[in-house]
């Protein structure tokens, strides 16, 4: 009776917290990745990042097409242009000796005097509208453009990789939350089971007290125990929702997400062998090194392509010229072609060539030290994947044995050839077992979706999902 009394309170204290998470929505780790994907800022910033990087590649690619721009001026000068028949003899060929005998003549200097009056011509006023159409196409630039289009390329390529590498730690995070939630789960199942069992025996404890089979002692030992496990069952739930938490925040969602994804595990570790030839032939994190080096290359012919002369075509057409003489002697449009020579450079080109070697250089010593450390993290958490599949597998033994002790306690208790100390400790074992075991599970899992997040074979954890040989849920039947 008493039994039943405390099983009901138990279940009434649970409806509150139950209640808040009745309407969860299930969910698989496969929708979950999918949800973080679609959903995570982190992701979408680098994705957006991405689109950056295609756009300054079109932007590098636009340099091999001409440069045409429209321009107006306006021009205020000090005083008019003007022309005097004086100044155009002088210009002419003989003019200066013409203007000798002309002076030598009487009357012809007046008279040469009078013609500046009244034929001296204003070519331009001294403001002065002009508009025009310019173009500019470089047509040799040494390999300039072409190196900024390499260096573009591989901007590009890095910032794809980049973008790779924030869905593998994502893929890293989801596993890592969304399997705690899982293990929060079994572990207050656990501690419900813990709280169920005590309860019994504290049943037991006060009817053999009536009885007098036991001392006092032995029922309050028993009722110290519920008492404390009431209290570890309520800090599991605490902790499961802080995990539950936790996990909607990290896929987006706007109820409570429940996992519907067991903990699992394999019979034996995967091979470690591909793993690592996937890893060193492709994390994304070697590829931007890889997109570096070319950086450092397109860097290398852009400052020796400064060595060389740049060869372009460019034209101009006037729109606008005013109505001065000037404006109507002036063509309307003129092309031609023209070479620039470097000589002398203040840039330092030939120490930023050198720079752009180092750069190289630098580069391959990181891709090296990448690679020696990329093999000793695959080795490291393949390895720590065994571990945890040998702990899991090492505890079933343990978890029968805990069961049997268990029994045999309760029913010694009962026949007053055992204490209450020891059916309680008997019973906490039993949990310790079952949670480290659980925790053996979830290590493995997350060495798992390590090892395929950095091979980049994300895709393939369902398939261990499938091809697992045992899993939590069992584990608790």
């Amino acid at each position: 009776m008493f039994t039943r009394i405390l099983l009901l309170r138990r279940s009434m204290a649970m409806l509150a917290f139950l209640s808040g998470i009745a309407n969860a929505q299930p969910m698989t780790f496969e929708q979950a990745w999918q949800s973080v994907l679609t959903h995570n800022d982190a992701i979408a910033a680098q994705r957006a990042n991405v689109q950056r990087a295609e756009h300054m590649r079109d932007a590098a690619s636009a340099r091999h097409l001409p440069a045409v721009s429209i321009s107006g001026n306006y021009t205020r000068l000090d005083r008019d242009i003007e022309l005097k028949p004086s100044q155009l003899a002088h210009h002419m060929n003989g003019g200066d000796a013409l203007g000798q005998l002309a002076s030598s003549l009487p009357g012809i200097g007046a008279l040469a005097g009078n013609l500046d009056n009244l034929l001296t011509t204003t070519l331009a006023d001294r403001d002065i509208y002009t508009s025009s159409i310019r173009a500019i196409w470089p047509i040799f630039t040494g390999g300039r453009i072409l190196a900024a289009e390499d260096i573009a390329n591989a901007q590009r390529d890095e910032a794809s990789y980049l973008m790779q590498m924030a869905q593998q730690a994502k893929f890293e995070d989801l596993a890592k939350v969304y399997f705690a939630t899982v293990l929060a789960e079994q572990v207050l199942q656990t501690r419900l089971d813990v709280e169920k069992g005590l309860a019994k025996h504290l049943d037991h404890a006060k009817k053999l007290e009536q009885q007098g089979q036991i001392a006092r002692v032995e029922r309050l030992q028993a009722e110290v125990s519920y008492d404390k496990a009431k209290t570890e069952r309520r800090k599991a739930e605490r902790n499961l929702e802080i995990a539950q938490t936790t996990l909607q925040t990290l896929v987006k969602s706007d109820t409570l997400v429940t996992p519907s994804s067991p903990l699992f595990t394999q019979r034996e570790t995967p091979p470690m062998a591909p793993f690592m030839q996937k890893t060193l032939a492709g994390y994304p994190g070697l590829k931007v090194l890889d997109a570096k080096r070319e950086q450092a290359a397109g860097l290398l012919d852009l400052e020796k392509g400064k060595y060389y002369p740049q060869v372009y075509l460019y034209g101009n057409y006037n729109l606008y010229e005013g109505d001065s003489l000037a404006a109507e002697l002036t063509p309307d449009w003129a092309v031609g072609v023209g070479v620039s020579i470097p000589l002398l450079d203040n840039a330092g080109r030939s120490d930023k060539v050198k720079a752009a070697h180092s750069t190289s250089l630098q580069v391959k010593h990181l891709r090296a030290q990448a690679e020696q450390d990329l093999s000793l993290l695959v080795e490291k958490t393949w390895r720590e994947a065994g571990q945890a599949l040998e702990e899991y597998q090492g505890l079933t033994s343990s978890i029968s044995l805990a069961q049997e002790n268990l029994r045999l306690r309760e029913k010694a208790f009962a026949q007053g050839l055992s204490t209450s100390l020891d059916v309680v400790d008997a019973e906490l074992y039993l949990a310790s077992i079952k949670t480290q075991q659980l925790a053996a599970s979830y290590q493995y899992v997350l060495s798992l979706a390590r090892l395929l997040a950095i091979s980049g074979e994300v895709n393939r954890f369902p398939e261990f999902q499938a091809a697992s040989l045992s899993s939590t849920q069992s584990l608790q039947e």
